[in-house]
């Protein structure tokens, strides 16, 4: 059993039992992990409305098997105000963590990288910046960071003018062939410093985390995606 309490958040929950449920959490020292939360589904239960995505809360489990036993969850703060574009956008940053980071391995720093993000997109206008930003910092805290300063190829600075073609495991060679894979060099440096001030650098960072999140993430859809175009779909 922990003994202290956990900071987390809960990524994704489904039914156990007649009563319970299967919680997938994303806390602050352990990173992730599932828990059974036994009763949580009964009617006098506190946990029903407590375990929910997006509210901070204080968590503590016992077991040493892959499942633990939640035996105690309390909120630290109120939950994020998410709604409509940014609440989707939030379900997708916690499907990335689902799907690309191993279980009970400790990511304190992803997990204030996590934080930070949610509480941008509660209150951005935009929130493309705030899930770039979170992709290029989840890449480089599972060691897929990339060198958007230097060819890989001639091992020069970037050049802001030039046109790099992305090498999967490789990185940035210059070329002058220009398809879904090639970049500006000035994009690459605003990427470096997670910077972007206007629609084309952002509309480039997107297809560029698309482009190195695919060999991770594989060929099953994204579910957050899937919703995402639907409330699209439901707004026209």
């Amino acid at each position: 059993m922990i003994e202290n309490l956990q900071r987390g958040f809960v990524l994704h929950r489904r039914p156990y039992s007649e009563t319970s449920l299967l919680v997938d959490l994303f806390t602050e020292e352990t990173g992730r992990l599932t828990v059974l939360a036994k009763g949580a589904r009964a009617k006098r239960s506190t946990w029903k409305s407590l375990l929910q995505p997006f509210t901070p809360l204080l968590l503590r489990w016992s077991g040493k098997g892959e499942l633990k036993v939640l035996t105690k969850a309390e909120p630290a703060a109120q939950s994020l105000p998410l709604q409509q574009v940014a609440l989707y956008s939030a379900f997708y940053v916690n499907e990335l963590i689902c799907r690309l980071i191993e279980t009970e391995s400790p990511y304190p720093q992803l997990f204030q990288d996590y934080l930070i993000c949610l509480t941008q997109l509660a209150t951005a206008d935009n929130v493309e910046p705030c899930l770039r930003r979170f992709e290029l910092q989840l890449l480089d805290t599972l060691g897929y960071a990339v060198d958007f300063c230097h060819c890989a190829g001639s091992g020069l600075p970037v050049d802001e003018n030039m046109t790099y073609r992305y090498r999967e495991e490789k990185g940035f060679i210059a070329s002058l062939v220009q398809d879904n894979s090639s970049f500006y060099g000035r994009e690459l440096l605003a990427f470096h410093h997670r910077q972007f001030s206007d629609a084309a650098t952002l509309s480039a960072a997107k297809r560029f985390t698309r482009l190195v999140l695919k060999p991770y993430l594989g060929n099953k859809p994204l579910k957050s995606r899937e919703l995402f175009s639907q409330h699209i779909l439901h707004l026209k």
